[in-house]
């Protein structure tokens, strides 16, 4: 019997990455680069080192997409046993999920090819996530994260939060997409980081990512005074630069973000993205429908863009003012709690 193998070019034309394959088929796929990197950390770790016909020890450096995968080694039996293998040894529950749906899609391709006539990766809910209940933050918690995380740093939080906008939106802003009189941001690219450390500019995550985002009025001083201090000269300028001038870097942010939730008491578990999911909920609690939130967050859904009415410039600047009325009130809460604590507070003999 004649042995089969999914070659290195077909491994990439599923993948769509930049190696071995055609621009075209890249293109075509849309893959975005952090994916891309993904799917070689999940082919080097995961997925190779027991179906490829030969690899070397795993490594950063090693080239997954040089390892063919043995399609006679691919059964049913064997995916089985890989996938309990790499639960028992790893414990990494999601990213397990993640090389399971990567291999059930480079072994659609080979049924597609017809180099196999089933795909063995038939096992129920193998590839599906189970994730956590996302937290949110309270009005005070965003507050205390701002002033924690430092004076250069607070404005990413509260866009973070009440814009709400991803990590990689907020790196890609340049002075000529705010609009500070009028409060409003153009969101217009996305330059996430590499693995490696490198900036990848480029479109946002899908067409609706592409928005003006209406800020809620309490962040006018913020706004005006972080472009007047911190970011970089000309229309072109990056508005979140670091101390040096230097572009935002992920791993120094990292740093400063895990400092400062650890000040406020927040768990280790929430992440900067979590702030989003803040803004989600209070935009939500002012008023927002679930079309409103999408479009302030740049989120894209076909079935939902076939049952949710449209959402208007008009109608953001309301969800923006009941976010500001919103945030105004907590904030006004929680001082008045403040002040009733410390009169309560028994002064000693």
């Amino acid at each position: 019997m004649t042995d089969r193998y999914l070659s290195v070019d077909q491994v990439a034309e599923l993948l769509g990455t930049t190696v071995c394959f055609p621009r075209r088929l890249v293109e075509e796929r849309e893959l975005a680069v952090r994916t891309g990197d993904l799917y070689k950390h999940l082919l080097r770790l995961y997925i190779l080192p027991t179906f490829s016909r030969w690899v070397p020890k795993p490594s950063a450096t090693s080239n997954p997409w040089s390892c063919p995968l043995d399609l006679d080694e691919i059964t049913a039996p064997r995916v089985r046993e890989w996938r309990a293998e790499r639960l028992r040894t790893t414990k990494a529950k999601t990213a397990v999920a993640k090389s399971y749906r990567l291999l059930k899609g480079i072994l659609e391709t080979a049924v597609d090819d017809d180099l196999i006539t089933r795909n063995p990766c038939r096992i129920k809910g193998a590839g599906k996530e189970s994730a956590a209940e996302r937290r949110i933050a309270t009005v005070a918690q965003v507050d205390a994260l701002a002033d924690a995380i430092g004076i250069r740093w607070r404005l990413m939080v509260y866009l973070g939060a009440y814009g709400p906008m991803r990590p990689e939106e907020l790196v890609g802003l340049r002075r000529r997409d705010v609009d500070v009189d009028n409060l409003v941001i153009r969101v217009r690219v996305a330059e996430p980081e590499r693995t490696n450390g490198k900036r990848a500019p480029g479109e946002t995550k899908s067409h609706a990512g592409v928005r003006a985002v209406l800020l809620p009025a309490f962040l006018h001083k913020e706004v005006k005074q972080h472009l007047a201090w911190f970011a970089e000269k000309g229309p072109d300028g990056l508005v979140f630069v670091g101390v040096k001038g230097a572009p935002f870097r992920r791993t120094s942010f990292g740093r400063k973000w895990r400092r400062a939730r650890a000040a406020v008491s927040l768990p280790d578990g929430f992440r900067f993205y979590d702030l989003r999911h803040t803004g989600h909920t209070l935009s939500t609690r002012s008023g927002a429908t679930l079309k409103d939130t999408m479009v302030r967050a740049g989120q894209s859904s076909e079935k939902a863009a076939l049952i949710y009415q449209h959402s208007d410039e008009e109608r953001q600047r309301d969800i923006a003012a009941g976010l500001d009325d919103l945030v105004r009130a907590e904030r006004a809460k929680h001082h008045k709690d403040d002040r009733a604590h410390h009169k309560e507070r028994p002064t000693g003999s």
